[in-house]
């Protein structure tokens, strides 16, 4: 009979319930835990129990209740606020209450993976967060929240709140394990460096025995509370046929922890308790350093959440009335005050006022909003008053996608990260199978040495260090970049931009501002010049192009059908029973007058050409910085506009190459073309009309932070429009490469180095605990220099 529950732990009283598992009867609380734990069986997943590292949460009872608080997520206007819809499906992430180590994230995959329905499912155990994409025709999400709930967590849509609570709560628990690993390694080091140095005179044997006695006391909790996360650790990785960096440590405390007793039991032989404790507390400053560093590179985004305002004054009628922020639709409109934070995505129907957008693109400037201009949710309304109409829900808000988007990118791998995890894997069994052989070697030698030397061997070349070398150079970038307003969406590009060889540059909208005038009308018909200009807006409002705000301005339009936008073309409709185009020559099936070929905009019905508009645009002041800089590289400028516009901004910026002309397959088959040739590609293209080219370059980068970040084919999203954030990226790039191949050269020269002088038995258990652990630390402050500019 057992006085605790089996799954969670509580004091068990009377016995009443229980359940077979592994082959043993088990006894619980509670009925919750009781069905809770079958079902685990049910479902063939009870080796969860088998590689848990912590108790479970206590299970709730009645089950009618959760049934029913569940089934709240399938309403509509409740599960809109979290569900993301895309071709794959709908997908949530759900913070997991309950979630301690691997075995947890791996028994709530194989649960969920048994439902019919679920297309994906990753849990990041570190994050306490689950992914999850489902068929919401076959699923609901009451049914994913309620698996979830059968085996023993709780499970809600994620929030930023609720990640900032449980990161503090993970803290806490190893600053515990630290603190108490810190305070006793100053007593225990301080009676054995006294003893060691004689800085207490001649002690007799008698106190030494005493202060040995002093020392297994004091290094107990070290061994059995704050070591106990290597422990846990280590035992998984063992029970999964594999090992880790926690298998030779484990093994060395344990080692040192049991010759230390015995030593102390019989008065015979050398203790190392201090070694012990300070080997545990190095090691917990590096994984809190670690992990602080892997939090700031979450934190940016958080704390984009965080800034989210939860209330807006809504207009209604001319009437104020305070609504939450997640209820407010598109085409709504909402007051917001100087000083306020804008509560939501839209467009600026009234007022002219300065607003702070540091926050999304690390820039604090004030940014000048009229009319017509876009503000985000977020951002901040210094001065003035202004009337803003919704044009995104709050979970399509650009803070909302930068948040998604940044948790894929730290979840990438890039091939070094990934060579640097199997060679540590690899290391760890040479580490291993070198202690064995060096205890061998020496108990021929020096019996008496033969186990500290091993055990030396065991610490000092423990691959840490190697370990570290990557995930924290690559997180403590990514946090920098995102404080700068660069946004990457794979890792692994950090790594190809290095190898860059060949660059494309879009035209308008990357090396020009986009911000057209109308230089010159050129009128061929009999039309009056307000006429031309009348059906020339009302075609393009059905625009997405940058040139179509020169015409968007025009007070009167007249009702189009059938339009249709045709990409790298134009716009065709119907108005008052004609066919009209209006675009590129590309789209008006005429011969063009030679005194109207420098002309970018066409105008004309199903047979005759009626006006050509002349369309002036500002180059933006730091396009000549970015050629300056990419110089060395092949540069070539591709742009559908006219041959004469193409070439006098080559000319006027000396790129060498030039296409003009060019519909999007025209620009993917010269970017395949330079890949076929053996260069790696970077496209840096304005999101909208580049969209397979950015896709299929090597990298590519948008400087357009209005359009879906989700669905952009670019790797890299600039949120503010400025070309010198380019360089920026080269230069971190470049320190990136060289920061992790001096992590990794200096972790492998320094196993290198060691690996001797702890086989010779050079090095004593105490040396080879610091040496190990100022390696490990010494990579983590190396690669915290990446969170500077």
């Amino acid at each position: 009979m057992q006085n605790t529950c089996y799954h969670c732990g509580s004091i068990n009283k009377n016995n009443s319930y229980s359940a077979l598992v592994l082959q043993e009867l088990r006894y619980f609380c509670c009925p919750g835990c009781q069905a809770v734990a079958e079902a685990i069986v049910q479902n063939g997943l009870e080796n969860y129990y088998s590689f848990r590292s912590e108790l479970a949460a206590k299970a709730a009872d009645n089950d009618s209740d959760i049934l029913q608080s569940l089934r709240l997520f399938d309403e509509k206007s409740i599960s809109d606020e979290f569900v993301y819809q895309d071709k794959q499906g709908s997908e949530i992430q759900l913070s997991i209450a309950g979630i301690n180590c691997a075995a947890c994230g791996w028994l709530i995959e194989k649960q969920l993976s048994q439902l019919s329905g679920i297309k994906k499912v990753g849990a990041n155990v570190m994050a306490k967060r689950l992914v999850v994409i489902w068929d919401n025709q076959q699923l609901k999400l009451s049914q994913i929240l309620q698996k979830i709930q059968q085996i023993g967590y709780a499970a809600k849509p994620f929030q930023a709140e609720q990640h900032e609570a449980l990161h503090q709560l993970e803290n806490k628990t190893l600053l515990k394990r630290l603190g108490l690993a810190g305070l006793m390694t100053m007593q225990v080091m301080m009676l054995n460096l006294g003893v060691f140095f004689d800085l207490f005179g001649h002690i007799d044997s008698e106190t030494k025995h005493y202060f040995s006695w002093v020392s297994l006391i004091l290094s107990s909790p070290v061994a059995f509370y704050s070591a106990m996360g290597f422990y846990l650790s280590a035992f998984k990785a063992l029970k999964a046929g594999s090992v880790n960096m926690d298998v030779p440590i484990s093994f060395a405390l344990i080692c040192i922890y049991i010759s230390g007793c015995y030593a102390t039991l019989t008065h015979s032989g050398q203790t190392y308790f201090e070694s012990l404790c300070m080997f545990v507390f190095l090691l917990l400053i590096s994984r809190f350093l670690e992990q602080s560093a892997r939090f700031k590179a979450t934190q940016v985004s958080s704390n984009l959440l965080n800034h989210m305002p939860t209330m807006a004054t809504l207009l209604i009628n001319g009437e104020h009335q305070v609504v939450l922020a997640k209820t407010l639709l598109v085409g709504q409109q909402v007051l917001v005050k100087a000083g306020q934070v804008i509560p939501i995505d839209g467009k600026v129907v009234q007022g002219i006022v300065q607003v702070n957008e540091s926050m999304l693109t690390g820039e604090f400037e004030l940014a000048t909003k009229h009319p017509q201009d876009k503000v985000y949710a977020g951002t901040i309304n210094q001065v003035g008053t202004l009337v803003v109409e919704v044009s995104h829900e709050l979970k399509f808000s650009l803070a909302n996608q930068i948040n998604q988007l940044q948790h894929a990118a730290l979840m990438a791998k890039p091939k070094i990260a990934m060579l640097a995890d199997r060679v540590a894997q690899y290391f760890v069994l040479f580490v291993l199978i070198t202690a064995a052989l060096t205890f061998t070697a020496w108990y021929f030698i020096d019996a008496d040495k033969a186990f500290w030397v091993a055990i030396s061997v065991l610490i000092a070349t423990c691959p840490c260090a190697l370990g570290l070398a990557t995930p924290v150079s690559l997180t403590c970038v990514i946090a920098n970049l995102n404080k700068q307003g660069v946004l990457l969406k794979r890792a692994d590009v950090l790594e190809q931009l290095n190898n860059i060889d060949w660059v494309g540059l879009d035209k308008t909208g990357t090396l020009t501002e986009g911000h057209f005038a109308l230089q010159e009308l050129r009128n061929l018909s009999q039309l009056t010049n307000s006429e031309i200009l009348k059906i020339a807006a009302s075609l393009e409002q059905y625009s997405s192009h940058p040139i179509a705000s020169v015409f968007k301005q025009h007070p009167e339009l007249v009702e189009v059908e059938h339009a249709q936008e045709l990409i790298a073309q134009g716009i065709v409709g119907n108005i008052n029973g004609i066919e009209y185009r209006i675009g590129s020559n590309r789209l008006m099936n005429l011969d063009i007058p030679a005194d109207l070929q420098e002309f970018s905009v066409y105008l004309a019905n199903e047979d005759t050409l009626l006006a050509a508009f002349k369309l002036s645009d500002t180059l933006r002041k730091d396009a000549e910085e970015l050629i300056t800089y990419c110089k060395p590289r092949h540069i070539a400028l591709l742009s559908g506009d006219t041959p004469l516009a193409v070439k006098s901004l080559a000319d006027s910026l000396h790129i060498p190459h030039w296409h003009a002309q060019l519909d999007p397959q025209q620009k993917l088959d010269i970017i395949i073309q330079a890949q076929n040739a053996g260069h790696k590609v970077l496209m840096v293209g304005d999101g909208i009309n580049d969209a397979p080219v950015l896709a299929q370059a090597d990298v590519s980068i948008t400087l357009d932070m209005s359009t879906d970040l989700a669905k952009s084919s670019a790797d890299v999203i600039l949120l503010e429009n400025n070309l010198h954030k380019i360089p920026i990226l080269f230069a971190l790039a470049r320190k990136t490469q060289r920061n992790i191949k001096q992590n990794m050269s200096w972790a492998i020269g320094y196993n290198m180095l060691i690996l001797p002088l702890a086989v010779f038995g050079v090095l004593s258990p105490l040396t080879a605990v610091i040496g190990m652990s100022l390696s490990s630390l010494l990579v983590v402050l190396n690669a915290s220099r990446l969170l500077r500019n």
